[in-house]
């Protein structure tokens, strides 16, 4: 495809990887996780992988972050005194 759309897609990369490396909230690191693993299966499909791509999507994107969303929500805090 156009390579320029493949820097951008990359670029977005960093930045959610980075972002979800430094952030407290453990809630915000699922969301910009789930947006790497979708900016992630954009880049499969601009590369011409679609079909990993629609994959990487489903389970990266959907599955997982459904997943990790809900055991955050089963996790109780435990503050030390």
């Amino acid at each position: 495809m156009h390579p320029e759309v493949e820097i951008i897609f990359f670029i977005l990369l960093i930045i959610t990887a980075l972002l979800a490396l430094n952030v407290k909230n453990l809630l915000l690191a699922v969301v910009t996780l789930t947006v790497f693993s979708f900016v992630s299966a954009l880049l499969y499909v601009a590369m011409g992988a679609v079909d990993v791509g629609f994959t990487e999507a489903v389970v990266g994107a959907g599955v997982t972050g459904v997943l990790f969303v809900v055991l955050i929500f089963k996790t109780v805090r435990r503050s030390s005194d």
